[in-house]
């Protein structure tokens, strides 16, 4: 196999897994949206402004962990959704000691 790709049983467990953290990564970007929008501290148009930042800023994040997902990407977006949070440690220890090994060097 080559370097840096993924072995099949991690990369069948990172598809099934996939949706499950982006979904977890939408909603924490929407609660993030809301809680921005219902800041009484800033004016409405202040709040705009920073909603339409928030939303750039963050569709870079889900573009990166989740865009293109294939096995030679795979360990880099995995390592992604592990920093973010998107993955429970329950899920992460289903994954090989060898790509858990890759992650925690990282």
């Amino acid at each position: 196999m080559p370097p840096g790709y993924i072995h099949e049983p991690d990369w069948k467990l990172l598809r099934s897994l996939s949706p499950v953290a982006l979904e977890r990564l939408s909603q924490r970007i929407l609660d993030e949206l809301v809680a921005i929008a219902n800041d009484s501290s800033m004016t409405a148009h202040d709040r705009y402004g920073t909603i339409y930042g928030h939303i750039h800023d963050r569709n870079k994040d889900m573009a990166y962990a989740f865009d293109g997902l294939r096995r030679s990407t795979a360990i880099n977006q995995l390592a992604l959704m592990k920093i973010h949070g998107l993955i429970t440690d329950e899920e992460y220890a289903g994954f090989s000691t060898q790509t858990r090994g890759i992650l925690d060097a990282r």
